[in-house]
């Protein structure tokens, strides 16, 4: 199984990136690629900028690399409740060219934040909309507190309550 996971952030210390690489090793045997959304480089979006350039290449790779997964994990920063503004602008650019980002393929939406909401709002969102953008939602979770959870010098999780939450979510792949 060839699992994708990437993190709706552009942080070069991103928690959401972490806990996306995380989830999707715990897929015994899986081929895990990492993507970096900060690879992919697209303008602002706006229809006068696509008339000017068409496609932006930056989403046709992006694109690209999803279709190679035989399964996605995604991991949501929040910024004010919603996506980040990095983001939100590849998946306009990616949805101008296939409305399915996802491709169909299961999917697990996982959030994370150093505070106790746990990104949930933009989670919720995601979930929401996750059927108009061609992602099959196998599970989802929000893990609160990042920083008291996560062991970021070891990569673990400290509880194993936590460490089998994620497990069983990536499990649903499957």
């Amino acid at each position: 199984m060839k699992i994708v996971a990437f993190a709706a952030s552009t942080s070069s210390t991103s928690i959401n990136k972490q806990l996306a690489t995380y989830a999707a090793k715990q897929v015994e045997g899986a081929e895990v690629t990492v993507l970096d959304i900060n690879n992919y480089h697209v303008p602002m979006f706006s229809e006068d900028k696509e008339k000017e350039i068409g496609q932006a290449e930056g989403a046709q790779a992006f694109l690209r690399d999803l279709s190679q997964a035989d399964a996605i994990v995604v991991s949501y920063a929040e910024h004010n409740g919603y996506y980040p503004a990095a983001y939100k602008n590849l998946f306009d650019w990616a949805t101008r060219i296939d409305r399915s980002v996802f491709q169909n393929k299961p999917v697990v939406y996982l959030a994370t934040s150093p505070g106790a909401g746990g990104a949930q709002s933009v989670l919720a969102a995601a979930i929401g909309s996750a059927p108009y953008f061609g992602a099959q939602v196998k599970a989802s979770l929000s893990v609160p507190n990042f920083y008291d959870n996560f062991d970021v010098s070891t990569g673990e999780f400290k509880s194993a309550e936590w460490a089998d939450k994620v497990k069983q979510a990536v499990q649903a792949l499957r």
